[in-house]
This record gives structure tokens, sequence and C-alpha cells, in this order.
């Protein structure tokens, strides 16, 4: 079953998140920063050119032989359908069009979220933006496991299963975290999605579309693309809560591994992340990643880390009970 994991709580603090102090210490340094604020103006035709792709490579690879499509749903399909959750990550910050063309961004949200299968792109900016905000809270930052999931996935096997299922997990852990009604647009995001699984499912037949959603599946849990799910947030050094990731695949994850520095300025797009480092390069001189892989081998097999290594802003579990 492999080692046990030796932590058995989160690391709390108490202070505010740390990056919107750090944000005012760069623009008061460098307020040539502000320049870059913006959409990316090539997003809004690399996503539909990418989705056109996807879905006509479903088209040819269902009619393969089962072990081939399930390969290739894995190393093409969950790559290219997690580069389209990264599109719409950037998109959940308005930076397909710019916040002028809110509606825009949702629509081009919507169309990022076809291959998917899964209609997600609404919810995912209703979450996703409070995790900017209240980074660390224990109700309102859903990106931190429960300590259900710290009690359940507690050695090497146990870990390992966590990361394949990543996908369910980050699916139902804001219903019991935070639950919020559900908005007309997340109704619309699920009448558009399912129409177009129907489509999908029609023109395509239904291996195509079992091979774009099992291309969601597989590409955010054992797959190198999701190392950045856990890279981003998790203490592998004490203290430090923020990481960024330098290596290539940034390249196919609109720079998502510029993690600092898009926690930091939220509203420069994906290719001016690189220069954020360029322009204020005292600011981000501290432990990075390389390899996504290499993160995902020391969460699974390392026994100090695990579900728990995260930062939280909150009163633990312990001193709460001594309160009561």
């Amino acid at each position: 079953m492999g080692q046990v994991v030796s932590k058995t709580d989160f690391e709390y603090k108490y202070d505010d998140e740390p990056h919107a102090t750090r944000r005012k210490e760069i623009l008061e340094k460098y307020p040539q920063m502000k320049e870059l604020f913006g959409a990316d103006p090539y997003m809004k035709y690399l996503v539909p050119l990418i989705v056109t792709f996807q879905l006509v490579t479903a088209y040819y690879i269902a009619q393969l032989p089962g072990p081939i499509m399930f390969f290739l749903a894995w190393a093409l399909g969950g790559t290219i359908n997690h580069n389209l959750s990264l599109a719409m990550h950037e998109i959940s910050h308005n930076l397909a069009f710019g916040h002028g063309s809110p509606r825009m961004n949702r629509f081009i949200g919507f169309v990022a979220n076809i291959p998917l299968g899964v209609p997600s792109s609404i919810t995912f900016k209703k979450y996703h933006l409070e995790h900017h905000r209240y980074q660390g809270d224990e109700t309102l930052d859903v990106d931190i496991p429960t300590h259900l999931e710290g009690y359940l996935f507690y050695n090497t096997f146990t870990k390992l299963i966590w990361v394949i299922l990543q996908p369910l997990f980050y699916t139902i852990r804001p219903l019991f975290v935070h639950p919020k009604p559900m908005e007309n647009l997340e109704i619309l995001n699920s009448v558009w999605t399912v129409g177009w699984n129907y489509l999908i499912y029609q023109i395509a037949g239904p291996w195509a579309l079992a091979y774009l959603i099992g291309g969601t599946l597989l590409g955010m849990g054992l797959h190198p693309m999701a190392g950045h799910f856990i890279s981003e947030h998790y203490t592998f050094i004490k203290g430090q809560e923020t990481y960024s990731y330098y290596g290539p695949l940034n390249y196919i994850a609109w720079n998502v591994g510029y993690h600092n520095e898009h926690h930091d300025f939220p509203y420069i797009s994906w290719s001016r992340l690189p220069k954020v480092r360029e322009i204020a390069p005292e600011y981000y001189q501290m432990p990075h990643y390389d390899s996504w892989c290499g993160v995902l081998y020391k969460y699974i097999t390392a026994p100090e880390i695990g579900p728990y290594s995260r930062v939280r802003r909150g009163v633990p579990k312990t001193e709460a009970k001594k309160v009561e």
C-alpha cells in the first residue's frame, strides 16, 4: 500500500492571501506592468480551431480498435481537452474578448466546452474567481481538499487513486463545501453541452462521444497535464502556498504554469505572463517546478505530501473543538 502520509491536518495561516500584497508592491515599483493588462488578441481564434481539430479527430479515432482508441483518448484527446479546460480558465478572467465583452467571453467559453462533454464553463468561473479572492479560505476556496479526502487518501496507493479520480473530486467538492444555487447561464451551458453531445452521437457515433468524454476524464487524472492541479498550491515546501512551473508543457497549457505570476496579475493574459517575470524578476526568485510528471510522482510517493498539504485560512478543527 506504500508509506503512510505523515500530515494529519492542513497548514493554517491567519494572514491575508499573499498575492494582493505582492501585486501592490510590484505595481508601485513597476507601473509599466499595467501595460500588460488585457485580453490576448488571438485566443478567440485559437479556441475554435482547437475545438474543430478535436471534433474531427474524434470522428476518425472512434473507428480504430478499442485499445488504440483508449490510448489516444489519454495521449491525444486528454491533452487537447485539458488544453480546452485551461482555455476556459483564461476565459473565466475575460481574457478572450476583454472585460468590455462579458457575453462574448461566456460564448467562447461555451465553445471551448463542446469537446469536454461535461458542462463546466460557467460553474468553473463561479467558483474559480473566489479561489483567487479568498485563497485558502476553508469554505470559499473549493480548490482545497476536504478533511474526508485527507482521511481516506493517506498512503501511496490511495493517493494514486485520488490522482486518478481528480475530475470527480473537482466536480463534487463544491457541492458539499460551498453549494450555490444554479444560475441561468449554468442551465444554458448544460443545455448547450448536452445538445452538442447529442449531435456528436448522431453524426459521429457513440464511440466518438465516448472518446471525447473519456479524454476529459483521463486528461484530468493521471496525466502529465494534470500535474498543474498539484503543483500550483500544494505545500511541498512549508510556508510557500503558490508555485510556478516553467517547463515545456506551458506551450500547450496557456502558460498556466506561470501560476505565481497569474495570481499576482489575473488580468494579464496567458501570452504575456512570461513578461511579468522578466519585468520583476526579484519577486519570482522562489522555488518552482520544471516537470509536472515529477510533481505527480513526488505527490504519490512522498510520505510528507498528501491532500492535507495545503494552506488554509481559518481555525483548525482541534482548536474549534476546544472553543466549543
